[in-house]
């Protein structure tokens, strides 16, 4: 695999589609799905967002800062509906959030670089 300046951030978004992916599905499986619609949606769109921008990035492609721009919003916002649900005993969810603020930290400092 050849190593790009972007490499990092590939990596952290990677895990963060996996983990929304997974997160995604956990909620699915709850009890009470009418609570958890809203960090339904932001895992999918998380994921859908974080597998573009590594896409990107992964061939060195011109808008690769502004997609980091946008991957790091959605991953707060993620990460912010699902540490709602993880406080309340939602492992999955902290794990994702988890994952969600290290892709958004990674693709701020990639794309203030």
């Amino acid at each position: 695999m050849i190593q790009t300046k972007f490499q990092e951030c590939i990596e952290a978004c990677g895990e963060c589609v996996v983990a929304c992916n997974q997160c995604g599905t956990a909620c699915l499986n709850e009890e009470d799905l009418k609570h958890l619609k809203k960090c339904i949606q932001l895992n999918l769109e998380c994921a859908a967002i974080c597998n573009a921008t590594l896409k990107v990035m992964s061939i060195d492609g011109q808008l690769s800062a502004e997609l980091c721009r946008i991957c790091a919003d959605i991953c707060e916002k993620c990460a912010d509906e699902c540490e709602k649900h993880g406080n309340m005993g939602m492992e999955h969810c902290l794990e994702c959030a988890q994952a969600c603020r290290t892709c958004a930290k990674a693709c701020k400092e990639m794309s203030a670089a």
